[in-house]
């Protein structure tokens, strides 16, 4: 399967909330300044947009208008994944159905800490529910477990179309071992954007990305320089960020990042749902003192 399509910056987009509800029309707006920013692909629905406190109309319709607005001119990822396989693959089943939809991106099990042989059988079982590209999402620090290299190589060996992961596990290694053992046309996709540039400097191709909420433009251009092997530029140009990508993880994902759109004016409320909740005053105010030097 050709990946190529999703070489570059996803954005793994925000739910925007208010007042309790999902603020569709905020999404419509995020949606079209992320096209017109130039962004090259869109993640609906995955942890940065809320999905475990999303009910399933709210995920189903989150995703179907991202699809329906983005999916005739950027890849958009689906998130379905569940650490209940029969949920994971009923997600599926409803964003494959849903047009603009290009492919889904599959989390690892949370909670369970399934065998790799787990896993395995929990994965086949999503790749039997759709033909469309799956992208693995490998976060240890969330879910307790990796999702094996040799469990990815033996999923892409029989399943060609689970042909790639966002890999979240911080390792550069890790990235190495995955290059080596299948492949170059199998996709990698840096899941932390401070990793980004050392991730694709071992063969990642690219970012699903929480800054690019806020900066779309200055993401793609940052991961462009090193696919078209400037990297030393790309070297510069992320280090003045990079305060900036660590600051937006100084409280649970995707309470900095909603903070940040709002001051900026991109969303009507920075709102999150429980259990999740605000940001302290003092952690607002060393992001605020980030994202002025930034001019944000």
């Amino acid at each position: 399967m050709n990946t190529t399509q999703f070489y570059g910056v996803h954005t793994a987009l925000v739910t925007p909330m208010r007042d309790g509800e999902v603020a569709y029309d905020d999404l419509e707006r995020i949606v079209s300044m992320q096209l017109e920013a130039g962004i090259n692909g869109i993640v609906a629905v995955g942890t940065t947009g809320e999905s475990p406190t999303l009910s399933h109309e709210e995920h189903a319709e989150v995703i179907r208008r991202i699809a329906s607005q983005a999916g005739s001119k950027v890849p958009v990822l689906a998130g379905t994944g569940s650490n209940s396989t029969t949920e994971a693959v009923e997600l599926t089943r409803g964003a494959d159905a849903v047009e603009g939809v290009t492919g889904m991106l599959q989390v690892a099990p949370y909670y369970n800490k399934p065998s790799q042989e787990g896993l395995f059988r929990h994965f086949s079982a999503v790749a039997e529910a759709t033909d469309k590209p799956i992208i693995l999402y490998s976060i240890p620090g969330r879910c307790g477990i990796s999702i094996g290299v040799d469990t990815c190589a033996r999923l892409y060996e029989k399943y060609p179309h689970v042909c790639g992961i966002k890999e979240a596990g911080g390792s550069s290694e890790r990235v190495a071992e995955l290059v080596q053992k299948l492949g170059s046309d199998y996709l990698i996709l840096s899941g932390d954007d401070s990793l980004t540039l050392p991730f694709m400097s071992f063969g990642a191709k690219g970012v699903i990305s929480v800054a690019s909420n806020l900066i779309p433009s200055e993401m793609v251009h940052m991961v462009k320089l090193v696919l078209d092997g400037e990297f030393v530029r790309a070297e510069r140009f992320s280090r003045m960020f990079f305060n900036l990508f660590k600051l937006l993880f100084i409280e649970p994902n995707p309470v900095p990042i909603k903070y940040a759109m709002h001051r900026a004016r991109q969303i009507s409320s920075p709102e999150v749902r429980l259990p999740l909740c605000e940001m302290s005053e003092a952690n607002k105010a060393l992001l605020d003192e980030a994202l002025d030097v930034r001019g944000l």
